[in-house]
């Protein structure tokens, strides 16, 4: 078996060969890359088929052929970048489900971070949150295995499993060098994507900030196939209230779905580009916004913070370069790159890999290369006179006051405890105040 193994993959690397020698004396003697490709092609796929053999044939135990190949793929893609990905035939239900909003797993977003699996964002209310894990805690552990060179897409499989049992995760927490053993009970994760600022007795997201003033409040906690829907929903319910401006908290928002930032940022703007995008083997494609959306005139202000990427990234960046919104906060993280999920076997797999990169209306690449330096143009920079940083201190503060909002309604648990002062909340809400007062001073006196 092993043999016709290799046989066939001689046979596709000899006919791509002789395809690529029949292209190169058709256009140019002189031009041997097409057939120096096609030899190299023949060789390269020789490599792998006798590695293949070799192990399928000699190694100690036996071992299942499809995990070989899946790992060669898997070994590929991760050799490329951190996001991209070989989901195989095992992982595409869930995968597949968390582009739905819905999958059986703790809630959390991780990243490869300087050889550590740090967590980006816990999904609010999701068994990771209520267990206490939180953004910058590193997993170094799941069911006694070390997550030590281990790939996000890798972690997702060892936390996944069927509802109702429980997976064991060692968690570093912030600042800390101590291992915690914490035990989390899977779930079906069913979470909405779009939030307020506070939620009411009957557990609904209250979306008005500051009734008197009417400044709105909208937190995007990740992009997902049903965010723009949820969002429109909550910018009819603060119109219907005659919202005068709103607060975007795009705050620790991993990004998610592309098409979900693009279809948001469509809603705020009549015109005026959004994004763009050009890779390798991918022509430049430019999206612009049209006319007759959701809410086009209010003043906007706009938070991030360094973990705030992807999709948060390029929906804050098209308001900032359309003069739509002011951005507060600290310096995004910096993820300009695109992954395109390509099916393979009918369906049964997939592979996510980097094809292109984004650029913001002003042309600017937003990616954060390895080699970029604290001074080059990446990420999504608050505008002048409103960058807002937090310290070790602060930070830790305005995670445990998120808890109370996603976990206490708001409402602080302790009665005594004194109201947490959000700093860069308070900034936005300040800004928006001065903007509606300078609006109304410009208004003409009514004819008598």
């Amino acid at each position: 078996m092993n043999r016709m193994f290799v046989a066939v993959l001689c046979l596709v690397a000899t006919v791509a060969g002789f395809a690529g020698a029949k292209t190169w004396s058709a256009v140019d003697d002189n031009k041997k890359s097409a057939a120096e490709r096609a030899r190299q092609d023949f060789e390269l796929m020789r490599l792998f088929a006798d590695a293949y053999e070799q192990i399928d044939g000699n190694y100690v135990r036996e071992v299942d052929r499809r995990e070989l190949v899946n790992a060669a793929i898997q070994g590929m893609a991760s050799h490329l970048d951190q996001y991209s990905t070989y989901v195989a035939p095992e992982d595409m239900t869930k995968f597949e489900q968390h582009l739905e909003q819905e999958f059986v797993g703790i809630g959390i977003h991780v990243n490869a971070i300087g050889g550590r699996l740090e967590i980006v964002s816990p999904l609010p209310g999701s068994p990771a949150f209520r267990a206490g894990l939180r953004s910058g805690d590193a997993i170094v552990e799941i069911d006694s295995k070390s997550t030590n060179g281990l790939t996000p897409a890798e972690i997702g499989k060892m936390l996944a499993g069927p509802t109702g049992r429980p997976v064991v995760v060692g968690v570093r927490k912030l600042g800390s060098e101590t291992t915690e053993q914490v035990t989390i009970i899977r779930e079906l994760i069913q979470l909405p994507t779009v939030v307020g600022i506070s939620r009411g007795e009957d557990q609904q997201w209250k979306f008005m900030l500051n009734d008197e003033q009417k400044i709105g409040y909208v937190r995007i906690t990740h992009f997902a196939r049903n965010t723009a829907s949820e969002l429109k929903v909550a910018l009819e319910t603060l119109n219907a209230q005659e919202v005068k401006a709103l607060v975007l908290d795009l705050r620790s928002n991993p990004g998610g779905l592309m098409e979900a930032s693009i279809e948001m940022a469509d809603m705020f703007l009549d015109s005026g580009s959004i994004v763009s995008m050009k890779g390798r083997a991918v022509p430049e494609k430019k999206w612009k916004a049209r006319p007759g959306n959701t809410l086009t005139n209010v003043p906007m202000a706009v938070l991030v913070n360094r973990l705030s990427a992807s999709a948060s990234e390029v929906l804050s960046a098209c308001l900032q370069d359309n003069k739509r919104a002011t951005i507060i906060g600290e310096r995004s993280w910096g993820k300009g790159s695109v992954q395109n999920v390509v099916p393979m076997e009918s369906g049964r797999s997939a592979l996510k890999i980097t094809t292109a990169s984004y650029f913001r209306p002003s042309g600017v690449n937003i990616h954060r290369f390895p080699e970029s330096k604290k001074e080059d143009d990446w990420g999504v920079k608050p505008d002048e006179g409103h960058l807002v940083e937090l310290n070790k201190e602060q930070w830790q503060e305005w995670v445990k006051a998120r808890e109370m909002v996603d976990i206490h309604y708001g409402q602080a648990a302790d009665p005594a405890t004194p109201p947490y002062v959000d700093a860069q909340l308070e900034h936005a809400t300040s800004f928006l105040l001065s903007q509606l007062k300078t609006a109304a001073e410009t208004v003409p006196p009514a004819a008598p």
